[in-house]
């Protein structure tokens, strides 16, 4: 069974679930989790106006913190053993999903579990898909845990 369970997170509903559902697998295996939140400061081109880079990544950096903060306290209230961290992508070339891979691989996890936002259409071809960039390089089991608003979009037919 997993030893090892990698969960990313990030500011989203779909995140939160896949804590959750992280948490629920790690409980039922035993395994330790270990959480991650990756900023990506390069997400912003310095055409799109004036701003300070080493700013952006202080701010992305903070939510990074609040998040793996929310993650500890879900930990130690289910008992499951874990630790977190911050990665962040190298460099413009780079993205979440590579920077994902080379975290998952450092860990040796058995499993990653991620939240998607469950868009279709135009909207992910225009704003892209982490989850499925991850999912199209990966070698083990990845878990993707879609938001309730994507889910509950999907129950009534849409």
């Amino acid at each position: 069974m997993y030893q090892k369970i990698v969960v990313a997170l990030d500011a989203s509903k779909a995140s939160r679930g896949a804590l959750h559902e992280a948490l629920n697998v790690a409980q039922l295996t035993q395994a330790r989790l270990h959480a991650v939140y990756i900023v990506h400061p390069w997400c912003m081109s310095r055409y799109a106006g004036y701003f300070d880079p080493d700013q952006l990544r202080e701010v992305l950096r903070e939510d990074g913190r609040l998040a793996l903060d929310a993650a500890r306290q879900a930990m130690a209230a289910r008992g499951v053993p874990g630790d977190t961290e911050i990665e962040e992508t190298e460099s413009a070339a780079d993205d979440i999903a590579h920077c994902l891979a080379r975290c998952v691989q450092r860990q040796g996890a058995g499993l990653v579990v991620m939240g998607t936002q469950g868009r279709h259409g135009i909207e992910r071809w225009v704003l892209g898909s982490v989850a499925e960039a991850f999912v199209r390089r990966a070698d083990l089991p990845v878990l993707l845990v879609r938001s309730l608003d994507a889910a509950n979009g999907m129950s009534s037919g849409r």
